[in-house]
């Protein structure tokens, strides 16, 4: 199911996600001071890449004061618009029954996506 799952997604939309989540962490590592958010960036897009069967959870020993300091920025840089982009589409999925599992994969992301320091993919 998770294969299946995968491939449905990469074609209705989640490969394009991706590409963004990518070409956003390159512009970001390009200067000093975005890398720690570019790696972000580069971790939603490989959840994206492949949300089914994969989840996320916050690890104890990284979760300090410079992760939450990072996390405030990131939600004024954008990191709120990123998950109320993942909340309206999650919605809107979970009108349909065959949408549900897609709406699911959104709100992990959104989870993510608003505060992405001192959490890890599994």
């Amino acid at each position: 199911m998770s294969l299946i799952g995968n491939i449905i997604w990469l074609i209705f939309g989640g490969l394009i996600v991706a590409f963004e989540y990518f070409l956003s962490g390159l512009i970001l590592c390009a200067t000093i001071i975005g890398i720690p958010f570019g790696i972000q960036c580069f971790k939603i897009g490989i959840l994206t890449l492949m949300p089914f069967g994969r989840e996320v959870r916050e690890v104890p020993g990284e979760s300090g004061c410079l992760s939450t300091i990072f996390n405030i920025v990131w939600i004024f840089l954008g990191g709120i618009w990123i998950a109320l982009t993942h909340l309206v589409f999650g919605i809107l999925l979970a009108i349909t029954i065959i949408g549900l599992p897609f709406a699911k994969q959104h709100f992990k992301l959104m989870s993510l996506s608003f505060a992405p320091f001192g959490k890890d993919i599994f």
